[in-house]
């Protein structure tokens, strides 16, 4: 009897010391980050993208602790999937994450061939929802939802409705509100945010679909008749939601950071405690509010979820609305 006891703890005592070397020898388990990490960023440097990756990128450094070091590397070109692919590749070792921008990064997957997909990703934090905005200039005769929605259905596709691009947040305002609205809009786009407000200003078209941030600073000359989120904003808060005018929509950009998937347990679970640290940390909700962004920490299996849904939000207007 004694000696199958002891025998029976020489074998766990075996069993445990291999697991414990194995997990030493194993690089993944080592001390992290034990190198800086690479954050991708799948456009240009000065982007809003970029902005925020450089912004938060210090902010997770403090909440990593023992000297972390995060930096920026901009893989700019296809709209984004340049850098979702690399990041999609690299190594699952927490060393490389990459910014992640939804609903643009999943609509990729599916108006060309891409090489990643929902599933490619650990999805670690949401961080900002910028909530998309139906626009016109100061000088248009529509002073409200109900009265621009009146005049596209009057003459449906005569309405001229400026976006940014095509198969992204922008667009697919356009598409759910024309579809809640039982009409349709002269869908227009422009090579970015900028151009489109510019052509707005100009008299050029009569409408135009934007983010919130994207509107602000430019108070005096655009007038924003709906915020598409489900309640006000409060960069905006005198400005009703679509739902609040009858119209049943919602959309935004949301922008965050992924890793590649199948990272440790360990160090997914350490990442994910940093950026839920950042949910509570003034000088960073500040930071992103002088910007026009409200700061909205979505963390793990939910953050993995609402880019779940993003993604079938995207299959179904592809179906229905295919835009290449």
């Amino acid at each position: 009897m004694f000696k199958m006891i002891r025998r029976t703890l020489v074998i766990s005592a075996i069993t445990l010391s291999a697991q414990a070397m194995a997990t030493l020898s194993n690089p993944a388990f080592a001390d992290y980050p034990d190198k800086p990490i690479e954050v991708i960023v799948g456009y240009s440097a000065g982007g809003g993208t970029d902005v925020l990756a450089r912004v938060v990128g210090k902010y997770l450094e403090q909440a990593l602790g023992d000297d972390a070091s995060v930096v920026v590397k901009n893989q700019p070109g296809a709209g984004g999937q340049i850098g979702f692919t690399s990041v999609a590749a690299a190594r699952a070792d927490g060393h490389t994450l990459g910014t992640f921008n939804l609903p643009a990064a999943m609509a990729l997957t599916y108006d060309r061939q891409a090489a990643y997909d929902v599933d490619s990703f650990d999805y670690l934090a949401n961080v900002v929802h910028d909530p998309n905005t139906l626009v016109v200039s100061q000088n248009s005769p529509y002073h409200s939802l109900k009265a621009l929605i009146q005049a596209a259905k009057e003459k449906p596709g005569s309405l001229g409705m400026a976006l940014s691009a095509l198969g992204g947040n922008d667009h697919f305002s356009a598409l759910l509100l024309a579809a809640a609205a039982d009409t349709e809009f002269n869908l227009i786009p422009f090579n970015g945010a900028s151009m489109a407000r510019t052509a707005l200003l100009g008299g050029h078209v009569a409408a135009g679909t934007m983010a919130l941030s994207q509107t602000i600073g430019f108070e005096d000359e655009l007038r924003v008749l709906a915020v598409l989120d489900d309640e006000r904003s409060s960069f905006a808060p005198e400005v009703p939601t679509a739902k609040e005018q009858g119209y049943d929509v919602e959309m935004g950009s949301y922008r965050g950071f992924v890793a590649p998937h199948g990272l440790p347990e360990d160090i997914r679970s350490r990442l994910e405690a940093a950026f839920r640290a950042l949910a509570d940390n003034k000088a960073l909700h500040d930071e992103l509010a002088a910007q026009g962004n409200t700061l909205d920490i979505v963390v793990g299996d939910d953050y993995r979820e609402l880019a779940e849904s993003q993604s079938d939000i995207a299959a179904q207007l592809w179906e229905n609305h295919p835009w290449k």
